[in-house]
């Protein structure tokens, strides 16, 4: 599966950004994809995951109420609506994919197989 992510960009607090991530193939079964980010200096971490086949998802604490994951299964696309931006969001945003990852593995960035690459998201006045 390959995954391309677009959508990063320079935003300022409060601002809004909407990342997409395409996957290469249909998804079927216990398809996932989620959205982990990683900001200079430090380790990455899970932003948000969303089950394929119900649209079940789960969120970070840190994003919850401000970020919203969805997909669109025609287009083989998720996208990450980010609201409410804050200077600590700035980090390169990578989506990720997995055929069969288990509910309680979804914010585990080792779980998933297929990795897009980065895009950044600065957000500064």
């Amino acid at each position: 599966v390959q995954l391309q992510a677009s959508g990063g960009g320079l935003v300022q607090p409060g601002g809004s950004l909407r990342l997409s991530c395409t996957a290469s193939e249909r998804a079927s079964g216990r398809y996932a994809m989620a959205w982990f980010r990683q900001a200079p200096g430090k380790e990455r971490e899970f932003v948000a995951a969303i089950r394929w086949n119900d649209g079940s998802t789960r969120y970070a604490d840190s994003v919850k109420g401000r970020f919203t994951i969805s997909r669109d299964k025609t287009k083989n696309t998720a996208y990450l609506q980010m609201n409410s931006l804050k200077p600590e969001d700035t980090a390169a945003y990578y989506c990720a994919a997995d055929r069969s990852i288990i509910t309680s593995d979804l914010a585990n960035a080792w779980a998933y197989d297929y990795w897009g690459q980065g895009t950044l998201v600065t957000v500064s006045s």
